[in-house]
């Protein structure tokens, strides 16, 4: 018998992602909500929600995303190089990714691309 989760358990866990009030990008990946800002470069503030704008939820073909809308207009914190994203609600580091590298500066306004988290069909 193959094995399944419906949609509605994998969207549940997104779901809470989408909770996420605070997007940082970051040089290096933090261990826990205390370290995010130790190594934040560049920080933007979301919209909770699926469908708010900043947040979508769609068929995978693995499974189910949430994809996390660009930002816009950003001013980096610190000089470094963006590798990781993470999303907190302002108490809990729910979700971390890595992203592709890109150096920033202070001296510049920056735009963040899209990017996926996502969760598997069972296999």
């Amino acid at each position: 018998m193959a094995k399944l989760l419906h949609n509605d358990v994998l969207d549940a866990a997104l779901d809470k992602v989408a909770t996420c009030t605070n997007l940082n990008f970051c040089s290096s990946q933090p261990a826990s909500y205390a370290g995010i800002s130790a190594v934040t470069l560049v920080n933007a503030a979301l919209t909770a929600g699926d469908g708010s704008g900043d947040y979508v939820i769609a068929n995978d073909t693995s499974g189910r995303k949430l994809t996390v809308g660009a930002q816009e207009d950003m001013t980096p914190t610190a000089d470094g190089t963006v590798l990781w994203a993470t999303l907190d609600d302002g108490t809990t580091l729910l979700a971390v990714t890595s992203v592709t590298s890109q150096a920033v500066t202070t001296s510049q306004t920056w735009n963040s691309p899209a990017f996926d988290i996502g969760i598997a069909d069972p296999s």
